[in-house]
């Protein structure tokens, strides 16, 4: 009797996703660089030579100097410095925690808010919906820095302040993509099923529906991650986002600004650089996981 050849084990979900997502090239190096912006963010306290958030540690002396110059302390600044005598190196990679931060941390919460405003928009309908979705266009008619500008001006500065405002300037975006999924999916038949099995409408939205629009908001949030970074870079440029004495990559970028004109580049344009392969490489990784979950694309 001939031997009849073993069936593969059918290919996990997961497995599909990433099958699909490493056969762009572009995608693979995008999520390198952002696991190497992570991970200098993560080590930054071990990694950087000076705790650019202790101004003792801090020589005025050492201001504006080239990159490889030593500093006061002995060790080199393979960056330079900045105005106020900062290693570069130990500011950017400090700056990078902040705006990670800053942008998942606001992401998580206006994606949460957003989440279950739209969803909820979307399953009640009528007067409720109509509420909600005019604020929904009331908020994004309105200009993004104009927003955050003016609630950061009324809370103040810090971390905590701006991923208030960013907060409030972002939740509208994941409302509107999950009201459009949600309409979708209430008139389906697995809704009417949960309905005539006597469900809760909580348990209805969160267990049924929601789970079945967490694709485009997944993508919507890769997007949103790198608004909120440069966005809070925006604000820390113009002076109203954080204090002198913690320098994000905007803070730094500002304290460059003037010498532009003077030859000491180095102060603005590695802050810059640094923010610039940021927010490429999660927008690289975000258009992927768009093409990957979005599925008019699969064949």
């Amino acid at each position: 009797m001939s031997e009849v050849a073993a069936l593969p084990p059918p290919e996990s979900a997961f497995g599909r996703f990433a099958r699909r997502f490493i056969e762009d090239r572009v995608a693979l190096i995008g999520l390198g660089l952002l696991v190497v912006v992570i991970l200098v963010a993560l080590l930054a306290p071990w990694i950087a030579p000076q705790n650019p958030y202790d101004l003792a540690s801090v020589d005025v002396m050492d201001s504006r100097q080239p990159p490889g110059s030593h500093a006061g302390e002995g060790f080199t600044m393979w960056l330079g410095s900045d105005g106020v005598g900062r290693d570069l190196l130990s500011g950017i990679l400090y700056g990078l925690r902040i705006s990670l931060t800053v942008g998942i941390v606001s992401g998580v919460l206006a994606a949460s808010l957003g989440l279950m405003l739209g969803l909820l928009a979307a399953y009640a309908g009528g007067r409720t919906e109509t509420l909600i979705m005019r604020v929904v266009d009331l908020q994004l008619a309105l200009p993004s820095v104009l927003v955050a500008l003016i609630l950061v001006a009324l809370l103040g500065k810090g971390v905590d302040k701006i991923i208030l405002a960013l907060v409030v300037v972002q939740w509208a975006y994941y409302a509107r993509t999950v009201r459009a999924s949600a309409l979708v999916e209430r008139r389906k038949e697995y809704v009417e099923a949960a309905r005539s099995l006597g469900l809760s409408h909580a348990r209805t939205m969160l267990r049924h529906i929601l789970p079945n629009c967490l694709a485009p908001v997944i993508v919507i949030a890769t997007v949103q991650t790198a608004h909120a970074i440069s966005l809070e870079a925006t604000l820390s440029f113009l002076g109203v986002g954080l204090p002198q004495t913690e320098p994000s990559l905007g803070v730094l970028i500002a304290n460059g600004f003037q010498y532009m004109l003077s030859g000491k580049y180095w102060i603005s344009f590695f802050p810059g650089l640094a923010l610039l392969v940021t927010i490429v490489a999660i927008n690289l990784v975000g258009d992927r996981l768009r093409d990957v979950l979005n599925p008019r694309l699969e064949r």
